[in-house]
């Protein structure tokens, strides 16, 4: 039986600053019944929560995303999206922006131009953020900060750990 489905991803962990409730709230707003969660970056090649509902969801259902951003930031994979939305005859909704009706099996030309066009910046606004942070990075070896995880010596190492794994090695070799 056809179901209307959320899709909501973002990049980091939580604990990392990014979550899904604005989007988790905006998809029941707009209808969805069963949300999917995802963290993984949008041009990742695998997006197990998305590959699994694309592979599993029923002809006729709806799926809804916050943006297009949000299915993928590679304009590839989205097409390769767009193409299972309209084998699979889905209806594919960004709230606020365009919804393509494929439930008949076949995609009005100016909604798919509209969408591949989105695609493209989205992939482009990755690319702009990748390009500053790497600027940002070599700005900062410039001027001599140190980048990434500070090294690890035997005196970072906790007493208890150190004696654990003395206890281990022992237990081991006898």
């Amino acid at each position: 039986m056809p179901k209307i489905y959320g899709y909501a991803r973002c990049s980091l962990a939580e604990e990392r600053g990014q979550d899904l409730q604005r989007q988790t709230r905006e998809l029941k707003a707009a209808g969805a019944e069963e949300i999917i969660e995802e963290r993984e970056h949008g041009d990742a090649k695998v997006k197990p929560q998305l590959d699994f509902l694309l592979e599993h969801i029923e002809a006729g259902s709806t799926l809804i995303v916050c943006e297009v951003s949000r299915l993928s930031r590679s304009v590839l994979q989205f097409c390769e999206i767009m193409e299972t939305v309209k084998q699979k005859h889905l209806q594919l909704v960004v709230i606020g922006s365009i919804t393509v009706d494929c439930r008949n099996g076949e995609m009005d030309p100016m909604s798919a131009a509209f969408l591949q066009m989105a695609s493209i910046f989205s992939e482009l606004e990755k690319s702009i953020l990748r390009s500053r942070v790497r600027s940002g990075l070599a700005n900062a070896r410039a001027k001599g900060h140190r980048i990434g995880r500070k090294p690890t010596t035997k005196d970072d190492i906790p007493g208890l750990f150190k004696s654990f794994c003395k206890e281990a090695l022992r237990t081991v070799i006898e």
